[in-house]
């Protein structure tokens, strides 16, 4: 990457960078055999790969302590560190460096298992998807129905 370019170009340039390696992951999962039978496979990547990149990605493009740290308290559930550090391993499986990669997000995110990771972000889906309001404007009602 040139060097010679401000803070915010490179920034963008470390987000594409990053937003294509998520793509290719992306592919591969598309492309397993194991996955096949995934509902709605392609647009459940997509957006798992757009929720990942909310995190504030390092520069390996991987969700650190602080990245999840930060994205808890964004979410309303803020976490210790020990909590945090029990996710972190509770995704991967205690085989990193106390990052999460997007491998192991996206199959955390398809897999059975419930990590609290998983359960939050769902859940935070869930509360702003809202879709017990039906669609439209409200049911006439006339005076009599009032209270």
């Amino acid at each position: 990457m040139p060097s010679n370019v401000q803070g915010g170009k490179a920034f963008g340039l470390l987000k594409e960078q990053q937003r294509q390696k998520l793509e290719e992951i992306n592919k591969e999962y598309l492309e397993d055999q194991k996955y096949r039978d995934e509902e709605d496979l392609a647009e459940k990547l997509e957006g798992l790969k757009n929720k990942y990149s909310e995190f504030d990605l390092n520069d390996q493009g991987e969700i650190d302590m602080m990245g999840l740290k930060r994205m808890m308290e964004k979410l309303g559930v803020p976490k210790t560190h020990l909590e945090l550090k029990k996710m972190i391993v509770e995704v991967t499986g205690g085989n990193s460096s106390n990052t999460i990669n997007y491998r192991d997000f996206v199959k955390m995110m398809l897999g059975k298992r419930s990590a609290v990771l998983k359960l939050v972000l769902v859940f935070e889906d869930k509360a702003n998807g809202t879709p017990c309001k039906p669609d439209g404007p409200p049911p006439k009602r006339d005076i009599a129905s009032l209270p």
